[in-house]
């Protein structure tokens, strides 16, 4: 039986500029632009949280609800660096290592020998390894697998961890809401709870094909996750699937030309990102994203077999336009990406450094 330990840091980004500026410490941050701008929270400190204040709110709903608030625009290159200083402290225990941003991963330890091949001792050395040398907390969950590891992760924070035993796991599961399966968002857990489905133990009581019919191929993998069964294994290697660079306005753009005079500045940042990760020849379809002023979305997407140019972009994004032909707060321009070629070529662990 597989040792997983998800590791999650406490309020990373407003962590972080606390250890740099600790003036700060103790007082409700929030991690994103100016009020005044459609600007969203990165993420909330705890003293913030206490206000109802939460990560991808706008900012000026945060300032309303915590008028003391203290907005701090996010520092990327510096969050990057502590989160390389993360992944060193991992890699003394383990080389499998699946990062799934900045401020979590999991880690594989079943191999581990390091504390007798405890992956309770070792979290727990993991975070003490990173309050003292990165003066920054984390908390972690240990079990079998990553579903249950992830929830675990959760439960003690902040600066704490839990274990789920495999002895435990049918006790611990039982209760959970159906919110906490993998991939189940808001329209899938309501459908669940259309036919009654609340806890994981409502879903237990029922068999793949009876599930089968209300929820078609996820059955399956409902039926697993309601007994904490999860066989996904911790991927140390990952392969770019796609790149695409946003803008969100501050003031809609209100006709077609409006958005066409945006395409040149986007284009020049994602022919940078593009040539910077050297996917130039993996490029198979373009895709243009407007998002309008009432937040509903449409993308158009086309298959293409060499590199898009910018009126490429802005031929998609006139087609993308007159879909509605409404004011517009956000303009997406996007490549999707073959298999890279050579499997020496991808893209390894070391290279991510614990953040995608």
């Amino acid at each position: 039986m597989k040792k997983i330990i998800h590791v999650d840091m406490d309020c990373f980004y407003a962590a972080v500029e606390v250890k740099y500026n600790p003036e700060l410490k103790g007082k409700p941050l929030g991690i994103g632009g100016p009020p005044n701008t459609r600007s969203v929270l990165c993420t909330a400190s705890y003293e913030a949280r206490k206000f109802g204040v939460r990560s991808a709110m706008p900012s000026s709903q945060a300032v309303r609800l915590c008028p003391q608030l203290i907005l701090i625009p996010p520092h990327f290159d510096l969050y990057k660096e502590e989160s390389r200083k993360v992944r060193e402290i991992f890699e003394r225990f383990t080389k499998k290592i699946e990062p799934l941003s900045l401020d979590e991963a999991y880690l594989d330890v079943t191999d581990c020998k390091e504390f007798g091949g405890s992956a309770t001792l070792i979290a727990q050395e993991i975070r003490r390894l990173i309050y003292t040398e990165l003066n920054l907390t984390a908390s972690a969950g240990i079990a079998p697998n990553k579903f249950l590891a992830k929830i675990a992760s959760d439960w003690k924070k902040p600066n704490g961890q839990f274990v789920v035993r495999p002895q435990d796991i049918d006790a611990f599961v039982k209760e959970l809401p159906v919110e906490k399966i993998f991939g189940v968002g808001k329209v899938t857990a309501q459908k669940m709870h259309d036919v009654g489905l609340h806890t994981l133990g409502d879903v237990q009581k029922y068999s793949v094909p009876e599930l089968h019919r209300w929820f078609g191929s996820r059955a399956q993998d409902l039926y697993d996750y309601a007994r904490g069964v999860d066989n996904r294994e911790v991927i140390t290697e990952w392969e770019r699937k796609s790149l695409t660079v946003e803008e969100t306005y501050n003031k809609d753009l209100m006709t077609f030309e409006e958005c066409k005079a945006r395409i040149p500045g986007l284009y020049e940042d994602f022919m940078e990102r593009l040539e910077r990760g050297q996917y130039q020849d993996r490029v198979k379809g373009m895709v243009v994203k407007l998002k309008f002023f009432d937040f509903k979305s449409t993308t158009h997407e086309e298959v293409v077999h060499s590199l898009p140019t910018q009126e490429d972009f802005e031929r998609l994004l006139e087609k993308a336009w007159h879909r509605r032909s409404v004011a517009v707060r956000l303009i997406g321009l996007g490549v999707r990406l073959g298999s890279e070629k050579k499997k020496d070529e991808s893209v390894n662990s070391s290279q991510l450094k614990f953040a995608i």
